[in-house]
C-alpha cells in the first residue's frame, strides 16, 4: 500500500495564490519579510508587480492592506500567525475589522507544530483573538485540497477573513475530484453513535485515525471537520450532539477561546451536552520536532484516542 501524501498547508496557500493571480487581476499579496516561509514567494515570482514586501512591520502591512481594499483590490496579507494575529491585532481590529474591509489574512506557522521555533513562535491563541473581532470569518483547513479551496473561497467572499495554515506537512485525505468547500459548513467524515469528535485543521486527520482505534474498542465515533470556525456550523454540531450525547473537540490551539469554546457556546445555548475540550491546556509550547510535540501534548492519533476513550467510559 502506497504511503499517504503529505503537504504543509502553507505550501497550499502559496500555490493557490498563484492560481488566483491568473484569474483575478485585482489580487495583491503582501508579506512582512517572510515570503520564503509563508510561500508567498511563489506569487512574487509569478506576479512581481502585484507583490509588496512590507518588511518586518506587520502592523503597517495591515494598514496598507486596508488601504488597498478600500480602492477595490483584494489583498492577502501574509505572516506567521503569531505576528499576524498577535503583533498586528490592533491594526486588524481598527483598520480592517471596524470598517469591515475586504482583507484576507494568511497566517502561517500556527500552533505547536511550528516545532523547533519554540514557544515564541507557536501561536496557540490566534483563533481566540480573531473570534473577538466582529464580522471576522475564520478558516482553518485540514489538508492541501481543503486549503487551496479555502483560499479561493476567501478570495471570492466579500469581507475580512483570517486563514490559518501550518508549517508541518500533513496528510492529504480529501479527494480533489469530489471535494466541495462551503464556507460556514462542516463536514461529517465518519458517522457514529457513541461520541462526536469535532476537529479542525491538522487535527482532523489525527481524529479520523483515532476513530479507527476507538472502533477496535467497540466505540463508534462520529468525526466532524469544522474548517470554518466563524461562522460556526451550529446546526450540524447540534444534530450530531443530539445523536451521540457526548462531544470531544480537538484543536491545535489553546482550549481557551478556540474551537472548543465556540462549540460549548453553541451547545450550552441550543443543546446542553457533555463536552471535553482537547487541545493545548493553558500552557506555552516548547521547542522540539513537530511530530514529537504533537505526541507529547496528546494531539496525535494515539493521544486523541486515549482522551476520547477515557471520556466515553
Amino acid at each position: 500500500m502506497s504511503e499517504i501524501k503529505k503537504i504543509a498547508t502553507r505550501e497550499s496557500y502559496g500555490n493557490a495564490l498563484v492560481e488566483l493571480g491568473k484569474e483575478m487581476e485585482n489580487l495583491v499579496v503582501l508579506d512582512a519579510d517572510l515570503a520564503g516561509a509563508t510561500k508567498t514567494a511563489t506569487f512574487k515570482k509569478a506576479f512581481p508587480e502585484r507583490h509588496i514586501d512590507c518588511g518586518i512591520a506587520e502592523g503597517n502591512m495591515m494598514g496598507i492592506a486596508a488601504g488597498l481594499a478600500a480602492t477595490g483590490k483584494v489583498p492577502f496579507a501574509s505572516s506567521f500567525a503569531m505576528f499576524a494575529a498577535g503583533r498586528a491585532f490592533e491594526q486588524i481590529r481598527n483598520s480592517i475589522g471596524y470598517p469591515h474591509l475586504n482583507v484576507k489574512i494568511g497566517a502561517t506557522h500556527a500552533g505547536i507544530s511550528v516545532g523547533e521555533d519554540g514557544a515564541t513562535h507557536q501561536c496557540n491563541e490566534d483563533i481566540a483573538l480573531m473570534r473577538t473581532i466582529p464580522g471576522m470569518t475564520i478558516i482553518n483547513p485540514a489538508d492541501d485540497v481543503e486549503a487551496r479551496a479555502a483560499v479561493k473561497a476567501a478570495a471570492k467572499f466579500d469581507g475580512p477573513c483570517y486563514l490559518r495554515f501550518g508549517r508541518f506537512a500533513t496528510a492529504v485525505f480529501n479527494d480533489e475530484n469530489t471535494y466541495k468547500f462551503k464556507l460556514g459548513k462542516g463536514i461529517v467524515l465518519k458517522e457514529g453513535k457513541d461520541v462526536t469528535i469535532v476537529a479542525t485543521g491538522l487535527e482532523v486527520y489525527q481524529s479520523l485515525e483515532a476513530a479507527k482505534m476507538l472502533a477496535d474498542d467497540g466505540i463508534d465515533a462520529e468525526v466532524i471537520n469544522i474548517h470554518t470556525i466563524k461562522p460556526l456550523d451550529e446546526d450540524l454540531i447540534v444534530k450530531s450532539a443530539s445523536k451521540t450525547g457526548k462531544v470531544v473537540t480537538v484543536e491545535e490551539h489553546s482550549v481557551i477561546g478556540g474551537l472548543g469554546s465556540a462549540v460549548c457556546d453553541c451547545l450550552s445555548a441550543k443543546c446542553p451536552t457533555k463536552v471535553l475540550k482537547h487541545g493545548v491546556y493553558d500552557v506555552y509550547g516548547e521547542s522540539g520536532p513537530a511530530a514529537g510535540l504533537l505526541e507529547k501534548y496528546g494531539l496525535d492519533a494515539k493521544g486523541i484516542y486515549e482522551k476520547v476513550k477515557e471520556f466515553v467510559k
